[in-house]
């Protein structure tokens, strides 16, 4: 039986989002706007939740408004400012952050015209693809550089401007653990912000003693079932070697899932880890290079008070 970075990492990792609470969606009759990839139905029916008085038209108005920020040659600025927005009609909300939709897809095509390519796996929230994990299977030919030359590639293209600027968090990981010995980023599970030119790849290591009891739901066997049959991959369910103990929490690809797309993590790293500078060369995306442990109160404090000047 041959195995893959489906068998290794992908369908493992997809699993370990769902126990973070990351409902598993089949693009099989999935109603999307191709154009930003807005799950449509998902952002309708999430945006009327935790907007009760807004009618339909409004929220389609609201749609409109997103689409048109994402044309804009700011590497998603505006779309960010609006995505915080806590003012008005909300598209996340952050005071009862599990009031928002959580999913999770895998290989969702991002198409421009005759130009695409698909992420690996894509994470949803209120039906818009926020982040995005490409994996590689442990070892392989050029390492976690390999999709950094590609990712350069991609966001550098025009055709792909409205996803790049819809985007807010990127992981890239041949779940390996981090080499400290060379300063290629060969092997690891590493996290970077969108960029039209060249992106920082980061380490993330964990120091804060996270409660997976807490975070993590039971493995639920009729889930996983969907997924595998979903991927074409029931032949793997099974696998002692490779698809069950990449399962575990304790994989460096899974870690990071943890550290970054726990709903509370991700709600401060939306919230306070990222800025934008505004440079010659146009505007850059930074996230912060450290675990929220690192983040003191009066820091959070000015954060909250809407200075995000540099990097954390």
């Amino acid at each position: 039986m041959t195995f893959n970075e489906d068998s290794r990492v992908k369908l493992p990792s997809v699993l370990h989002l769902n126990r973070l609470g990351y409902q598993y969606l089949s693009l099989r009759g999935a109603v999307r706007d191709e154009s930003t990839n807005i799950f449509t139905d998902i952002f309708r029916y999430s945006i009327a939740r935790i907007n009760p008085e807004l009618e339909a038209g409004d929220i389609d108005r609201l749609l409109s408004e997103l689409r048109f920020t994402l044309e804009n040659e700011d590497l998603g600025k505006a779309f960010y400012d609006r995505l915080l927005d806590r003012s008005g009609d909300k598209i996340i909300d952050f005071e009862n952050f599990d009031n928002n939709s959580f999913h999770v897809v895998t290989e969702l095509t991002y198409k421009n015209g005759d130009e695409e390519f698909r992420p690996d796996i894509i994470i949803l929230i209120n039906g818009m693809p926020l982040a995005f994990v490409e994996v590689k299977t442990p070892n392989n030919k050029g390492g976690v550089m390999e999709e950094r030359t590609r990712i350069n590639t991609r966001f550098s293209n025009k055709s792909f401007r409205q996803f790049a600027n819809i985007t807010q968090l990127m992981v890239f990981s041949n779940n390996m653990e981090y080499r400290d010995d060379s300063s290629l980023l060969l092997v690891g599970a590493f996290y970077a912000a969108p960029s039209y030119q060249n992106h920082d790849f980061n380490y993330f290591r964990e120091e804060e003693s996270l409660d997976l009891a807490v975070l993590l739901s039971a493995e639920n066997e009729e889930n996983e079932n969907h997924v595998l049959k979903d991927n074409n991959k029931q032949m793997i369910k099974h696998n002692d070697s490779e698809f069950i103990p990449n399962k575990e929490p304790s994989t460096p690809t899974n870690r990071l899932l943890t550290s970054l797309f726990s709903r509370e993590r991700l709600k401060f790293v939306l919230s306070y880890a990222i800025a934008y500078l505004k440079e010659e060369s146009g505007w850059q995306k930074h996230i912060m290079r450290y675990p929220q442990f690192f983040v003191t109160k009066a820091i959070e404090r000015k954060l909250e008070a809407g200075v995000r000047k540099g990097i954390i």
